[in-house]
């Protein structure tokens, strides 16, 4: 191969790369970027209320809990009497630790109390739910498996027994 021809590729691979994604197109991918990014600052700015969100469906049952304990030792989840309804280290309910440390960390960073009760509410549809009010967290169990949804449903049915 000779050096004309070598240039002559060269050539044609730059205009081969230049027509590759056209200048129209990526001007158009950036306008709609920009054009997305200013109707939801738009909407955000002016509070604009949110539409297509789902509304959840009832409540049909809940029990108010605490946590309490440290993640060396267990986590205990205990009743607003103060006793202890499940135990992160017994009967395989170590999901327990796990929205323990989730909640925790939500309550630090609004600075409010640690040892606030929460809910446990099971839905309408029969999806069970972990809220908690004083920071508006809340976990939607829904896909964290069957194992892990039931030591939380437990709970809402051993509940239902007292009232």
């Amino acid at each position: 191969m000779d050096l004309h021809q070598t240039s002559s590729l060269a050539n044609q691979m730059k205009l081969r790369d230049r027509d590759m994604v056209p200048r129209a197109l990526v001007q158009a991918m950036f306008a709609l970027m920009l054009g997305a990014l200013a109707l939801v600052s738009y909407a955000r700015l002016t509070d604009m209320p949110r539409t297509g969100v789902a509304a959840l469906p009832d409540i049909v049952a809940e029990r108010s809990v605490t946590f309490e304990g440290a993640r060396d030792s267990g986590i205990r989840l205990l009743d607003m009497e103060g006793n202890v309804i499940a135990a992160s280290n017994e009967n395989k309910a170590g999901f327990i630790d796990v929205v323990w440390v989730s909640m925790t960390r939500e309550r630090k960073v609004q600075r409010v109390a640690l040892d606030a009760p929460f809910r446990i509410v099971r839905r309408e549809n029969g999806r069970v739910d972990v809220i908690d009010d004083t920071t508006g967290w809340a976990l939607e169990l829904i896909g964290y498996g069957p194992d892990n949804i039931a030591a939380f449903a437990r709970l809402i049915d051993s509940n239902q027994g007292t009232n």
